[in-house]
C-alpha cells in the first residue's frame, strides 16, 4: 500500500486511528516536546501517549491506588515503564551500575526487571525524570528506541554460555538485525538527547513513514537450546553451524501468541518454515519479511495486524515467493534442526574457552532488595569486582559470564550472601514464569507476578505428593491474553480474565514447539491446583520413561494437540 493510498483511507476512516497517529506524528516527534514541559499532568496527552512507545515508554499508573486517587479527585499516578534496547541481552557491569543506580533514586519501585525480552525495564518513572533516563541510557552507549509499538523490537539471541565462539557470531548478527531495521528517524535523538535535526526531510526506507502495522519480534536462536521461544516471535533465523562455525540460517515466519478473549477470529501460532539462507543474505531477507510484512499487513483492524495473520490471509507459499523476490534471494531448503530443551541451566558452566559462567535464578526477573534478600544490590556488588559481562536471558534470569577460575569464588559468596544462588530453588520454580501484571500493566485482569511464587509453593507440594519433586513442568501465568508471560508456549499455562479467574491451557511441550489446548475456562487458582493435583498424580504413576507432563497428557488423551492452531485452537474438547 502507498503512502498516498494510506493518507486517502485515513481521510475516509477505513483505517485503524493508530495510522491516523503515526501519520501525523512527523516521524515519530509528535508534540512530546511540549508536553514535557506540561507540569499539570503527570502523564503525556493525546496522541503522544501512543508516540512515546516507540521511544521505548509505556504510560502507566499503579492501580492499587487508582480508586483512592480517584476519591481524592486526583489524577492516576503516572508513571512511564521505560524498556532499553539490548539485542542479545549482553551488557557490561560498568552499565549496569548507571542502571541500578538510577533505578535506587529516580524510579518509585527501586527495582530493576529483567524482561523475557532479554532487557531490563525500569517501572515507575515519573514525567520529569523521563528525559533524564534516555540521557543516562545514551551516555553508558545504549538508548530505549524502538523498543515497543509498531516497528522490530529488541532482537533476543541464545545465552548459550557454554558454546562461547558459536554464540559470539550469532550475537553479532542478533546486533546486526537490530540497527539495520532500526527507525532512521532523527526524533529520538532531538528530543531525548537535545540533538539538532541534521537533514531537512525525513526518509524511514525499510518501516514506512506510517511504520509496521503492529509490533514485530525477532530472534536468534542456537540449537538445541530454544530458550528464546522462537515461535513467539515474527521472524527467527535458527543458527546452522559446521564444525563449530556459524555458516547460515534456517528462516521461520509468522509465530505469535497474543490473542483476544471472546474473539476467534484471534489465535496463537507457530512459526513456519521458509527455507535455509547463507550468512550473507541475512540482511536482505529480514528487510524483505519485514517491508512485505509492512505493506501486506492488516491495517484495519489491530487485533489481526500481526505478522502471524497476514501468512494466514495470504498463505505460507504467497508471503514466501514475495520475500525471494524482494530480496533477490531464494531460500534453499531448510537444514536439519532440532531442540532438546528451552530453560537456562542454573548455576556454574565452564565454556569451551575454560571460562566460568554463573546462571543465576532471578524469580520473575525482578531484582529489588527485599529484607531477607537484598537482590539489586547483590548483582550491584558483583558487578564492582566482575571483568566479564553480563547476559539477560529470555526467561528472566541474568548469567554472568566469562568467569575466570580466581574470580569465581568471590562471586559466589556475593551471590549467596544476596541471595542470588539457594539450593532450595527447586527445578519446578527455575520453570515457571509470569508476566508483570497489576500494579502497573494497564492490561491485566489477573494477578500473574504477584500471584506465581505462592502458586509454584502450592504445585510443588503436590509435586513432592506424589513423589516427583525432582521433574518439573513447564508453567507460565499471564494477566490478559496478550500473551507477555508465554503461556501458549507451556505446558501448563493461565491466561487471566479477571481476579482469580483463568483459563487453564494443557499439553504444550518442554522444547516449546506446540501449543497448549484450552482445558478449563474461566476457573479460579483453587480449581486449577485441584485440576493438577489430579493429572500430576496420574503422570507419575503412568508415564513413560522420561516423557514429560505436556506429552503425556496428549497421549493420555486428556487434551488434544493444536495441529493447525487458525483451525483447531478454538475447538471444544470434553475434558477426561
Amino acid at each position: 500500500m502507498s503512502n498516498e493510498q494510506q493518507k486517502r483511507l485515513i481521510v475516509e476512516g477505513k483505517l485503524a486511528d493508530s495510522e491516523r497517529m503515526k501519520q501525523d506524528s512527523n516521524y515519530l516527534r509528535g508534540t512530546i516536546k511540549d508536553d514535557l514541559k506540561n507540569g499539570l499532568t503527570g502523564g503525556f496527552e493525546g496522541d503522544n501517549f501512543l508516540l512515546i512507545r516507540f521511544h521505548g515508554m509505556y504510560q502507566q499508573d499503579d492501580r492499587d491506588i487508582r480508586a483512592e486517587r480517584a476519591e481524592q479527585k486526583l489524577e492516576p499516578r503516572h508513571a512511564m515503564m521505560l524498556r532499553c534496547r539490548l539485542p542479545g541481552g549482553i551488557i557490561t557491569p560498568k552499565q549496569w551500575l548507571d542502571i541500578d543506580k538510577f533505578a535506587t533514586e529516580h524510579t518509585l519501585y527501586g527495582s530493576i526487571r529483567i524482561t523475557n525480552r532479554q532487557t531490563f525495564q525500569f517501572h515507575g518513572i515519573l514525567k520529569g525524570d523521563v528525559k533524564p533516563a534516555h540521557q543516562m541510557l545514551n551516555h553508558v552507549g545504549l538508548d530505549a528506541l524502538a523498543t515497543a509499538n509498531d516497528v522490530n523490537r529488541n532482537v533476543l539471541c541464545t545465552s548459550n554460555p557454554v558454546q562461547s565462539e558459536l554464540h559470539q557470531q550469532a550475537y553479532e548478527w542478533a546486533k546486526k538485525i537490530s540497527e539495520h531495521l532500526l527507525p532512521k528517524t532523527s526524533a529520538y535523538a532531538e528530543i531525548w538527547l537535545d540533538k539538532e535535526k541534521i537533514v531537512t526531510t525525513d526518509e524511514e526506507p525499510i518501516l514506512g513513514q506510517t511504520y509496521l502495522p503492529r509490533k514485530f519480534k525477532t530472534s536468534v536462536v542456537i540449537p538445541p537450546l530454544n530458550d528464546v521461544d522462537l515461535h513467539a516471535n515474527d521472524m527467527n533465523f535458527v543458527a546452522i553451524e559446521q564444525n563449530g562455525e556459524l555458516i547460515g540460517f534456517n528462516v521461520l515466519v509468522g509465530g505469535g501468541l497474543a490473542m483476544t478473549h471472546g474473539d476467534t477470529a484471534t489465535f496463537p501460532r507457530l512459526a513456519s518454515e521458509f527455507g535455509f539462507i547463507p550468512l550473507d543474505q541475512t540482511l536482505a531477507i529480514a528487510e524483505a519479511i519485514v517491508t512485505t510484512q509492512r505493506d501486506w499487513g492488516n491495517r484495519t483492524n489491530r487485533k489481526n495486524a500481526k505478522t502471524k495473520y497476514t501468512l494466514e490471509r495470504v498463505g505460507v507459499d504467497t508471503f514466501k515467493a514475495e520475500v525471494e523476490r524482494r530480496s533477490g534471494v531464494v531460500f534453499e531448503p531448510i537444514r536439519p534442526y532440532h531442540f532438546t530443551e528451552r530453560g537456562d541451566k542454573i548455576g556454574w558452566l565452564k565454556g569451551i574457552d575454560d571460562r566460568w559462567h554463573l546462571t543465576l535464578f532471578v524469580e520473575n526477573g525482578r531484582l529489588i532488595d527485599l529484607a531477607d534478600k537484598p537482590l539489586k544490590t547483590g548483582v550491584a556488588e558483583i558487578a564492582r569486582i566482575h571483568q566479564g559481562d553480563f547476559r539477560l536471558t529470555a526467561n528472566q534470569n541474568l548469567i554472568v559470564a566469562g568467569v575466570p577460575e580466581s574470580e569465581k569464588e568471590a562471586i559466589e559468596a556475593i551471590a549467596k550472601a544476596h541471595g542470588l544462588m539457594s539450593e532450595t530453588i527447586t527445578p519446578q520454580r527455575e520453570n515457571s514464569m509470569a508476566c508483570v501484571s497489576f500494579p502497573t500493566c494497564p492490561l491485566a485482569m489477573a494477578e500473574a507476578e504477584r500471584f506465581l511464587p505462592e502458586f509454584v509453593t502450592h504445585i510443588e507440594k503436590i509435586m513432592a505428593s506424589h513423589q516427583v519433586a525432582d521433574e518439573h513442568i513447564v508453567l507460565r501465568v499471564t494477566g490478559c491474553p496478550n500473551g507477555c508471560g508465554r503461556a501458549m508456549l507451556a505446558e501448563v499455562g493461565l491466561v487471566g480474565k479477571a481476579v482469580d479467574r483463568y483459563n487453564l491451557h494443557l499439553g504444550g511441550n518442554r522444547i516449546g514447539t506446540r501449543i497448549p489446548r484450552m482445558y478449563r475456562e474461566n476457573i479460579s487458582s483453587a480449581e486449577i491446583l485441584s485440576i493438577l493435583d489430579e493429572l500430576i498424580g496420574r503422570w507419575a504413576k503412568e508415564r513413560l520413561s522420561q516423557e514429560s507432563f505436556g506429552d503425556y497428557l496428549i497421549r493420555a488423551d486428556v487434551v488434544k494437540p493444536v495441529i493447525n492452531s487458525a483451525v483447531d485452537f478454538y475447538e471444544v474438547q470434553e475434558a477426561v
